[in-house]
């Protein structure tokens, strides 16, 4: 077995579901911990990468709020990628999603997982 200072989370959770306020705190985690962490949003995960969806979601008081913890992953430089398919089913395109998002398909998550990646679905 293959062991790496790379993660995937996958977030499929959309800005109505607190488990995607969990997704970012988690990827925020591993970050903090050196460890080189993408975010693969897709299904409904995609929702708020939209610019503005993220905002004012604030699911439990005691957390940062959504928008916080992107902007604080992708400030220590996290990765986010967004599934092609899924974006295009709800008419998203690369250019309505928050700065630094990047549509992209599965054969880089096959590479990072190939290279001994942990993952975290959420």
């Amino acid at each position: 077995m293959t062991t790496t200072d790379k993660t995937i989370v996958f977030l499929s959770r959309g800005i109505d579901d607190e488990r995607a306020t969990v997704a970012w705190t988690l990827a925020n985690a591993g970050v903090a911990n050196g460890q080189d962490v993408t975010v693969f949003a897709l299904s409904a995960g995609v929702d708020g990468l939209r610019r503005g969806a993220a905002d004012v979601v604030q699911m439990n008081p005691h957390d940062p709020s959504m928008k916080d913890l992107i902007d604080n992953f992708m400030d220590a430089g996290g990765t986010v990628w967004a599934c092609p398919p899924c974006s295009a089913l709800r008419g998203y395109t690369e250019d309505q999603f928050i700065d630094g998002v990047a549509i992209t398909g599965a054969a880089p998550v096959y590479e990072l997982i190939a290279g001994g990646a942990a993952t975290i679905c959420l």
